[in-house]
């Protein structure tokens, strides 16, 4: 049974704490736009506040989050339970992209362990939370981290990364300018 609150409640909180990934989705305002959905891992989100999240947004092969926000705002997060008592928490806000530079950037980095190939810090101010059951999702064991991402960038080095950046991260696969995209 969903149930819907204001905020992120205590439980929430220790629930999300607890996770080891989560998804990301957004989606453009166009309906021939792609919705996307992304999943997260490392220790990179944070619970600002009862209405605020934020998570440190790796490098990778595409920045779709970033344009949508740019474009509309809108933003989902999913954390689901792969193991003990099933659940599923839903933070639905308005999120926008926090680019290096920048005096909240200069705040917010020092919340997260520092990692090769960080890109940008995406933050979100919610207007609900969701709770549902997780019934159907299965138990999985938690092994580990994968290093792959970070010795990726660890070996491009921060040259390589920022060409890399430039060359795949300025805008969607709709077309639509991403947040990098505004500092050229």
């Amino acid at each position: 049974m969903a149930k819907f609150y204001d905020s992120i409640t205590p439980e929430i909180r220790a629930f999300i704490e607890k996770q080891h990934m989560f998804f990301v989705a957004s989606a453009p305002l166009s309906a021939e736009g792609h919705v996307n959905v992304s999943p997260k891992g490392m220790d990179t989100f944070r619970i600002l506040s009862d209405h605020e999240v934020a998570y440190l947004d790796m490098t990778g092969s595409g920045n779709e989050t970033s344009a949508h926000l740019l474009e509309n705002g809108r933003l989902t997060f999913m954390f689901c339970a792969f193991a003990g008592s099933p659940n599923i928490v839903r933070l639905y806000g308005t999120g926008r992209t926090i680019l290096p530079g920048s005096a909240e950037w200069d705040a917010l980095l020092p919340l997260f362990p520092s990692y090769p190939g960080t890109r940008q810090i995406i933050t979100a101010t919610l207007h609900k939370t969701q709770t549902s059951c997780g019934y159907a999702v299965p138990f999985m064991d938690y092994v580990g981290e994968r290093e792959t991402l970070s010795k990726y960038w660890v070996a491009k080095g921060e040259e390589g990364t920022a060409k890399y950046q430039r060359e795949k991260n300025m805008c969607s696969q709709d077309g639509l300018p991403t947040a990098l995209s505004t500092q050229e």
